[in-house]
């Protein structure tokens, strides 16, 4: 899920530009970037006319269009649903779960009474507790301190300015909660993990809230639209974000959808289901200590990073909709801790032979995501680097260089598969049992290849028949020699 953001490998395929060229910019007084807590500058104000030629009809959908947009809003979070509901320690088989119940409702098994007290045993005190949650990351990320950095250019020419403290906000969040329970013991974790389900539905309401707050709020003043959210239709420009960077003031609110509830709260999420398993067995799996460290390295790494995230398609060119903000505030916490989630309920030690192949997967795949993405942030940022003396590159009309050798000449996101082998090192740790925690590499290999056809496309209308020579020169996308 594009949930950040919603996808975690685009996050980070990016350099820290921007860090360097606003320490260049705040060498000079006349042009010191404004500390992100004040005010805004005022926008520069144009005519009706102008803002039409800024914001364009979108001519084309994407993802399956309004069919596909209405799958989003209902599907996705049904599935969400489905598996919060549908996995306990009686087993771990959602879908047969989900079928039956269609079942016995089409069969008119549940009556209206029935229905009705499933909706009203709800626990309202997980929204609430969520909400605090949402509440107190945002005021981190307003209050804390941090390098101020200036994003890209935008078509209308401005540069947005954004506070990197991801890793306060972390520290700070984790704090907080550890200080607030310290007194309870494990009640607050066993609590999370034993109602994790109503917490789902809270993150749902969460993330229709923002989507339809954002969305009724962008046809308000004058706000600059994303090229691919505008079609009219509203349905699916609701879904794919119709603003492209909605602000109050100088809090960017896509910006810290897609690194700060998502994230801490997978984290969050994660360390209740290994304190659940410890109140269980008193002690805690080897194969739950390795999803903790993988999946909590892989967390720190992305907010250690946050910079790249400022030139990637999420923050530039998508809009804020539905699908961002479910996918940081709902799909990424309640999804991706699903192997911790089931070694809470199923506690598994692996075996050395196992704990190898799951160590060596991890490492292996690092390597190759973060050495690709240093190799190309070399070439890019660096052109003078004795590193880049061997690389060797085709220069496009438009005069941007496209690597064909190194990492690069492999295939034309290498980075991609150093991702997933990851997400296939996490999964394994949950052993052969079932089926249903492998659920995140597959979903994540569909999401890796659909963003890669999606690259592709924008590269093809972007560079022409240069991008068909680069393709003749590195002809493998993700895996080479094989795809």
């Amino acid at each position: 899920m594009q949930t950040r953001s919603s996808t975690r490998a685009s996050r980070r395929d990016s350099t820290r530009r921007n860090i360097a060229e606003s320490k260049a910019k705040a060498s000079s007084p006349s042009q010191r970037v404004p500390p992100a807590n004040q005010a805004a500058p005022a926008p520069v104000q144009r005519t009706p006319q102008q803002w039409a030629k800024l914001n364009p009809r979108t001519q084309h959908y994407e993802f399956g269009g309004p069919v596909g947009a209405f799958a989003m809003v209902t599907l996705l979070p049904l599935l969400v649903l489905l598996f919060a509901f549908g996995c306990d320690s009686s087993g771990y088989d959602p879908l047969t779960r989900g079928y039956r119940f269609l079942s016995d409702v089409a069969s008119l098994q549940f009556d209206v009474g029935m229905l009705w007290s499933l909706i009203t045993s709800w626990k309202p005190m997980a929204l609430f507790g969520y909400a605090i949650f949402v509440a107190q990351l945002v005021t981190f990320s307003i209050s804390l301190p941090g390098e101020e950095v200036e994003g890209t250019q935008l078509r209308d020419g401005s540069k947005l300015t954004y506070r990197l403290n991801g890793l306060s906000v972390f520290q700070t969040s984790m704090t907080m909660i550890i200080m607030t329970g310290k007194n309870m013991g494990l009640a607050f974790p066993i609590w999370v993990a034993d109602n994790f389900g109503h917490l789902a539905v809270a993150t749902l309401l969460v993330a229709y809230l923002v989507s339809i707050s954002v969305f009724v709020s962008s046809f308000y003043g004058q706000k600059l639209l994303a090229l691919g959210g505008n079609t009219g239709n509203k349905l699916y420009d609701f879904t794919i974000g119709r603003e492209l960077n909605p602000r109050i003031q100088a809090f960017d609110i896509k910006y810290f959808t897609e690194l700060r509830p998502g994230l801490i709260g997978w984290f969050l999420l994660n360390i209740c289901m290994a304190l659940k398993q410890y109140s269980t067995l008193e002690r805690v799996t080897n194969s739950m200590v390795l999803v903790v460290l993988f999946q909590g390295f892989y967390i720190l790494d992305a907010l250690w990073n946050e910079a790249s995230i400022l030139s990637t398609m999420d923050i530039t060119t998508d809009g804020f909709g539905f699908m961002l903000a479910f996918g940081n505030f709902c799909w990424v916490p309640m999804m991706y801790s699903l192997q911790a989630r089931y070694l809470s309920d199923f506690p598994l030690d692996l075996s050395y032979w196992m704990m190898a192949i799951v160590i060596g997967l991890e490492v292996g795949g690092y390597y190759i995501f973060r050495s690709a993405n240093g190799q190309k942030d070399t070439f890019r940022q660096k052109p003078d680097d004795p590193r880049n003396k061997d690389l060797k590159f085709i220069t496009t009309q438009s005069g941007s260089r496209l690597l064909i050798s190194g990492w690069w000449g492999k295939a034309r996101h290498i980075n991609y598969l150093g991702d997933w082998m990851m997400s296939v090192a996490w999964c394994m740790t949950c052993g052969f049992s079932s089926i249903i925690p492998y659920f995140y590499c597959i979903y994540f290999a569909v999401l890796l290849i659909h963003r890669e056809r999606r690259d592709d496309d924008k590269c093809r209308a972007k560079y022409g028949k240069d991008w068909d020579r680069y393709c003749e020169k590195v002809p493998y996308r993700i895996i080479p020699g094989i795809y």
